[in-house]
């Protein structure tokens, strides 16, 4: 199965990106990323989130992954993207990242995995109801899964499917266990609906209070304490490396 190509559309994420950090689970906290992105409002959130914990030595690039290299020319030892590498070109972009590394260098696709790993027990409050919540995102926005201004590319392959037809190879899958006691109140979970392409707050127009609202009261009905647990997966590093060795120095 072929990668489906997905073209830019740069409304995917309007509204997002105020809701992206608070409403989104975060990854294995034993691991570091580092980003580029074609949206203005994520860079800024970017700036505003390292500036609180005073990280000074990143530089941000607004652009899309299609215009490396000359967008933020290499040499690099390690290029990293989270599940946004779908978002891109990625026979394409995969080998321009094999021409951007060092020897011995790698690229590393950092995602959630559930399919095949081991749910750890509840630390207590219920789980999320992604199902009524899915369904009340397609009572308002219809059963097509939007994006932009369009639909939902359909997704049939891995990554490693991508990679493995790029000169990377085959790539290596390592797991980093999840965290097992995430626990999200409901405008956090509300805000993470808002963060998805699917259900950005701009594709609601008019009726996005209308949603928050019935999104508020669901949540009430099915936590009165306003708490749920949260089990994105284990933290799952597909990991491809460019042959050689690393420089000394």
């Amino acid at each position: 199965m072929h990668p489906v190509r997905v073209q830019y559309d740069p409304t995917i994420f309007e509204g997002a990106a105020a809701h992206y950090r608070h409403g989104r689970p975060p990854y294995s906290p034993q691991l570091e990323a580092v980003g580029l992105d074609p949206d203005p409002a994520m860079l800024a959130e970017g700036r505003r989130a390292a500036g609180r914990s005073g990280v000074a030595n990143v530089r941000w690039v607004r652009a899309r992954a299609e215009e490396l290299p000359g967008a933020a020319p290499g040499p690099y030892r390690l290029v990293t993207f989270g599940q946004s590498f779908h978002w891109t070109d990625e026979v394409r972009v995969a080998e321009v990242v094999y021409d951007l590394l060092e020897p011995g260098g790698a690229l590393a696709l950092i995602v959630h995995t559930v399919e095949g790993r081991p749910a750890p027990p509840s630390p207590g409050p219920p789980p999320i109801p992604h199902a009524e919540l899915d369904a009340l995102v397609a009572k308002y926005l219809g059963p097509t899964r939007r994006a932009g201004q369009g639909a939902a590319p359909v997704r049939t392959h891995r990554f490693e499917d991508v990679l493995v037809r790029t000169r990377f190879g085959a790539p290596q899958a390592i797991f980093v266990p999840g965290i097992p006691d995430l626990v999200r109140d409901a405008e956090s979970v509300l805000a993470g609906y808002f963060s998805f392409s699917s259900s950005a707050p701009h594709l609601f127009g008019d009726r996005v209070g209308d949603f928050a609202g019935e999104v508020r009261a669901l949540l009430a009905a099915r936590s009165p304490a306003n708490v749920f647990w949260d089990w994105p997966g284990d933290t799952e590093v597909v990991l491809a490396r460019k042959p050689g060795n690393h420089p000394e120095g």
